[in-house]
């Protein structure tokens, strides 16, 4: 592992109340600041998660026993560990050190798994073009947000922290139209807000009033 000048921070999950994050503890070994929590990893927006993405700087080093413990799908573990790596920070993985991103080996890897993703999402496009086609054939073709309200979320703070919106418009498979219209709130992504009702003001009786 090569050396650091930052703060090592570790990170622990488990996914219910009754699990024991006792062995992700002895896993990654004393650490500066800990950030756990005991939640699904269906979302990114977990709030120990997003604390420790907020709390680490440029040098730091992020200890996670295991990739399943950061992030559940391939797509969202990329997506976590640009992040930190667009604020130069490094993540090891105490199981899996192949993936660590300290090392060429572990870069290598990462590159490699990113080429996998890359090719999941355009094989994802190419059927769900061809399921466009057929639905619009049968005139029941419906135009679904491409990304979700979570992911809108996690571009903007991406964004906030000074990632470019093409990067992270390439992370996330879409164009860049496609994030600037998400993040503008337009087309499908248009959420017309709550029609509030004013209350009517009493009218002062023109009797009570003084001449």
């Amino acid at each position: 592992m090569n050396g650091h000048l930052g703060q090592t921070v570790g990170y622990v999950r488990v996914s219910t109340t009754d699990q024991n994050p006792a062995r992700q503890l002895e896993a990654i070994g004393t650490v500066d600041r800990l950030f756990a929590e005991k939640i699904s990893a269906r979302t990114t927006d977990r709030p120990q998660l997003q604390a420790m993405l907020a709390y680490v700087r440029s040098g730091d080093l992020v200890r996670v026993k295991s990739p399943d413990r950061l992030a559940r799908s391939t797509t969202d573990l990329l997506t976590l560990v640009n992040q930190l790596k667009d604020k130069d920070v490094q993540i090891q993985f105490i199981d899996q050190p192949a993936l660590n991103t300290d090392s060429p080996q572990g870069q290598f890897m990462l590159t490699i798994l990113g080429a996998v993703a890359q090719l999941e999402r355009a094989t994802i496009k190419e059927r769900q073009a061809e399921g466009i086609a057929l639905a619009k054939a049968r005139g029941v073709y419906d135009r679904t947000p491409k990304l979700s309200p979570d992911q809108i979320e996690q571009a903007r703070r991406r964004i906030t922290d000074g990632v470019t919106k093409a990067k992270v418009a390439r992370d996330l498979g879409v164009s860049r139209q496609t994030l600037y219209t998400a993040l503008a709130g337009q087309g499908r992504y248009h959420r017309p807000r709550p029609h509030r009702r004013v209350p009517l003001t009493p009218t002062a009786d023109p009797k009570s009033q003084h001449a």
